[in-house]
């Protein structure tokens, strides 16, 4: 990339060697994400569990076409046993690829804010000292309108962002996900938007793949026991491999074909895993259920938006804040430091002369919104007001424009965040 330089100036030229540093997107990213190929492959912290998958996947297969499969090559007519390896070797090429496609992409990350909105509450309730200003909090929850259905929507202080419906924001990787289904460690990345249609093309087709390699070692066997006039469980003892491959896959079958009906269940009555769990809809009650073929079709046949991060985009780096300074007159600074995002846990939040705010959008039940970051002096918001209330309708519906929804969303919190939003639908 080509950058052209200011002129410089008597005045510039003493402060040429304080320029900000062009760095990649991915450079300076703030999530736990580990990124290959220079930001065009973005995994969880967790990517070494990706090669135990592969490994776990290969191994058995391996052993299947040396002891196996090559046994059955003459055993069939028209050389059809040739095609019991080939589908099994194109077959499991697919099922890797698709591994990759689910831990190796933006599950739908949503940008966080450089500075947070405006807050609009005075925090009344602490005695303030002679000279101080009262401190000004953001409301912790805001209650918007999905199809005539009351939904919360939580403020993240990692992201600095209120989130929009059905986003959730995961302690593991450090960021707020588009419709939030799960961390797989088995994957090693968050499950969303973006890559949850290849997460259930994996689990399913991982399954069949157990069931293909399942069957024909019990061809295999039946073979034998045909040729030498033995029963079926000598037979099984001349061939140890297969023994070995029967009782993988029966288990391993249990696991993925498991998640593959449960998924289906979830895809059919538009759930996530995180909403099943937390919310428990009911048919009545779900204000994303479109019908079972609106709601596979949502998945498999809507187009997926493109990423609202560009990790190999150029940024200035940022330069370093101090820790604190004395006068602000709102932040969260009376928030003690949490060690860890209290999202993916039961752990909660302890805040300092204040009652902890009901639930609304954590992901395994917490208070939601993980480290909790003071900001040491007031700044002037992301939409330029540094006074007066905040517009919950300009934070949620610029950041869910991509998600999908074609349900009408409005707010009810009252105040100065009146009137309603239609959420964009691709």
């Amino acid at each position: 990339m080509h950058v052209v330089h200011p002129p410089k100036t008597p005045d510039s030229a003493g402060d040429e060697d304080q320029a900000p540093e062009l760095l990649r997107t991915y450079q300076t990213w703030k999530g736990s994400n580990i990124f290959f190929l220079g930001g065009r492959f973005i995994f969880g912290p967790d990517v070494r569990s990706v090669f135990l998958s592969i490994f776990l996947i290969v191994a058995p297969v391996s052993v299947f076409c040396a002891f196996v499969a090559r046994k059955l090559i003459d055993d069939f007519p028209h050389h059809l046993g040739v095609l019991i390896m080939v589908v099994v070797i194109v077959f499991t090429f697919y099922v890797i690829i698709l591994l990759l496609m689910t831990s190796g992409r933006d599950p739908g990350i949503i940008p966080r804010n450089t500075h947070p909105p405006q807050p609009e509450a005075t925090d009344l309730g602490q005695e303030n000292g002679s000279g101080q200003t009262p401190q000004l909090r953001l409301p912790r929850i805001k209650e918007v309108m999905v199809n005539g259905m009351t939904v919360k929507v939580k403020y993240c202080d990692t992201c600095m962002l209120y989130r929009p419906p059905r986003c959730s924001h995961c302690s593991i990787c450090d960021n707020c996900v588009e419709r939030f289904d799960h961390h797989c460690p088995w994957v090693g990345q968050c499950i969303g938007r973006r890559n949850y249609r290849f997460f259930f093309m994996f689990v399913s087709s991982a399954t069949l793949l157990c069931v293909y390699v399942f069957a024909f070692c019990w061809v295999y066997a039946i073979k034998i026991t045909h040729s030498e006039h033995i029963s079926i469980w000598r037979a099984l003892i001349k061939t140890p491999a297969s023994i070995v491959l029967i009782i993988y896959t029966f288990l391993a079958v249990w696991f993925v074909g498991g998640l593959t009906i449960f998924h289906s269940y979830l895809i059919s009555t538009n759930q996530s895993t995180y909403e099943n769990f937390r919310y428990r809809y009911d048919r009545s009650e779900n204000p994303y259920n479109k019908g079972i073929f609106g709601n596979f079709k949502e998945v498999f046949w809507d187009s997926i938006p493109p990423s609202k991060n560009n990790f190999r985009a150029f940024v200035r780096k940022e330069p370093e804040l101090p820790s604190r300074v004395s006068g602000a007159n709102y932040v969260n600074s009376d928030v003690e430091k949490i060690p860890s995002d209290i999202e993916m846990g039961d752990r909660k939040p302890v805040w300092k002369n204040e009652v902890a705010i009901g639930d609304g959008g954590g992901t395994n039940g917490g208070n939601g919104g993980g480290d909790l970051h003071p900001h040491p002096h007031p700044r002037r918001s992301s939409w330029g007001r540094r006074s007066g209330s905040w517009d919950l309708q300009n934070e949620i519906a610029s950041i869910a424009s991509g998600i999908g929804y074609s349900d009408r969303v409005s707010d009810r919190s009252g105040g100065s965040l009146g009137g309603s939003w239609d959420v964009a639908v691709k």
